[in-house]
C-alpha cells in the first residue's frame, strides 16, 4: 500500500499502485481534454473516481496488473530465438566437411597352384616366406588350408 508517510495519509488512502496510476493518469487526461468533456458536467469526474475505486483489488490471472504488464513487456522485448545461459541462442555457423579418400587397385588374387600362390603341386611343404607373399588375408588362409590338405 502506498500513500502513508508516518502519521500522514492521503485522503481516503492508502492506495494500491494500480489506484495511483489510474488516479494520476486519469487526472492528466481529464485536464488535457477538458474542452471535450466540459459539457457533460461532473459525470467524467465521477467515472474517474469510480475507476480509481474499482482497481483497488485488480488482478490479472492472479497477479498484480503491473507485474502482468511487465511480463507481457518482457515477452515482447525478448529475442525470438530465446536465451540459453543468459545469451541469445543462435544457430551454429555452417561449416563444410572436407574429406579425402584415395582409391587404389587391389592386388591381383593368386590362383591356387600358380606362381606365388604358396601351394605346391607335389605335396611338398610351403615355406613361411611363400605364405606371406600370397596377397590378401583370405588367399593366405586358403593357401594354408590347401597346404595342409596336401
Amino acid at each position: 500500500m502506498l500513500g502513508k508517510l508516518g502519521d500522514w495519509t492521503l485522503p481516503f488512502g492508502p492506495y494500491t499502485p494500480a489506484q495511483l496510476v489510474v488516479l494520476g493518469g486519469g487526472a492528466f487526461v481529464l485536464i488535457k481534454t477538458f474542452a471535450w468533456w466540459s459539457w457533460a458536467g461532473p459525470v467524467p469526474i465521477a467515472l474517474w473516481l469510480g475507476a480509481v475505486w474499482a482497481v483497488r483489488g485488480a488482478q490479472i490471472a492472479g497477479q498484480n496488473p503491473f507485474t502482468a504488464v511487465l511480463g507481457v513487456g518482457s515477452l515482447l522485448l525478448r529475442h525470438p530465438a530465446g536465451v540459453v545461459g543468459g545469451r541469445v541462442a543462435r544457430d551454429r555457423q555452417v561449416s563444410c566437411l572436407r574429406a579425402w579418400f584415395v582409391i587404389t587397385a587391389a592386388p591381383a588374387p593368386a590362383l591356387a597352384g600358380g606362381p606365388g600362390s604358396g601351394v605346391r603341386a607335389a605335396g611338398v611343404g610351403v615355406s613361411g616366406a611363400e605364405r606371406t607373399a600370397a596377397g590378401s588375408g583370405l588367399s593366405r588362409l586358403l593357401a594354408d588350408g590347401a597346404g595342409r590338405a596336401l
